[in-house]
């Protein structure tokens, strides 16, 4: 929002973001039909720009390109009452004439998922940003595109495929339209930074350091998984000696995913056959399910220091994660 604000104000009010977000995924709303339970509508807010001359400019087969990449389902826009209905072709078998065979039924004004939801309001938005490279007349206003997190909700095949159709529109965009996309999803971080590479994109890493300060790092064209920068975070913790309470639910949660990997029933695996591996598992069991604030993180007692450092000595020197430089902060 303040990247948009930002832009009214060089503009004289006038906007030069298109962008995607919560507001953006606010101007649907479902009428379920609750009385007859028969007719769901998703209907659309019509006051708001965003549609300004969606009729005209026949969206639906702008949309349905977009959207047959990811779902199953079809839709249909009455325009003038604000409304889309939802309908999906459904195969089974029937006796026919005594024979069983397979038919195919379409149920219409079906209520689709949220994760359905999110994926065709997010493919009306691709549309929408297909007009605005191409310089049509309704939305040469955009100069830029704002992406915040388009894949709440999706399973990890439709986060991938997202954020490689996401890559290959930015770079048949070609700079007409400069686009930013914010996310905390790590796959659709990771994917999108691969199909970017030598593309001449910029790739940053938010990255918050021990001393509490945020840095926007390059990346180097490299992405990096976020319990990489959670172990160069705990490693420049521990050589520093400024060790807080949550660290242990962060290294708690790095052995759990690398338990998950390994295809390990437990966590307390990663450190089996070291020295002490039963007090370490009881550490991390204890310290970790208290409720410890990131925004008021209390320094550990020296004894708890020196057992957190053991433990993180002892999973690093059994997994040779390579840290990059980039994410290990700098102390003083």
């Amino acid at each position: 929002m303040e990247f948009k604000d930002r832009g009214k104000k060089k503009n004289n009010g006038d906007a030069d973001t298109l962008y995607f977000n919560a507001f953006t995924e606010d101007l649907f709303s479902w009428d379920n039909d609750l009385n007859e339970d028969a007719n769901r509508i998703l209907e659309f807010n019509g006051e708001s720009s965003f549609f300004d001359g969606f009729k005209e400019l026949e969206m639906d087969t702008r949309i349905r390109p977009h959207l047959q990449r990811y779902a199953d389902f079809d839709f249909t826009i009455n325009y003038e009452e604000r409304k889309i209905s939802f309908q999906r072709s459904v195969r089974m078998l029937k006796f026919i004439d005594g024979e069983k065979r397979e038919v195919t039924e379409v149920r219409d004004n079906i209520k689709i998922s949220r994760g359905e939801e999110n994926l065709f309001i997010w493919c009306l938005f691709l549309a929408v940003c297909q007009l605005a490279i191409d310089r049509d007349d309704s939305y040469k206003w955009v100069k830029f595109i704002y992406i915040d997190d388009p894949v709440s909700s999706l399973d990890d095949n439709n986060v991938i495929a997202i954020a490689s159709h996401l890559a290959q529109m930015l770079i048949k965009a070609n700079g007409i339209v400069k686009a930013v996309v914010t996310s905390h999803h790590i796959l659709f971080f990771n994917v999108l930074c691969n199909e970017l590479k030598n593309k001449k994109h910029k790739q940053y890493f938010l990255h918050k350091p021990a001393n509490g300060s945020y840095l926007l790092r390059n990346t180097h064209d490299t992405p990096h998984f976020h319990h990489v920068a959670m172990l160069g975070e705990l490693k420049a913790a521990m050589e520093c000696g400024s060790i807080k309470t949550y660290h242990f639910n962060m290294l708690r949660s790095i052995l759990e995913k690398t338990a998950s990997f390994f295809g390990l029933n437990d966590f307390g695996k990663c450190i089996h056959g070291v020295d002490d591996e039963i007090l370490f598992e009881r550490a991390l069991n204890l310290l970790s399910h208290g409720a410890y604030s990131v925004y008021e993180p209390l320094e550990m007692t020296e004894d708890t220091k020196e057992l957190f450092t053991n433990i993180l000595t002892a999973f690093l020197d059994r997994y040779k994660f390579h840290l990059p430089e980039i994410l290990q902060p700098k102390q003083a």
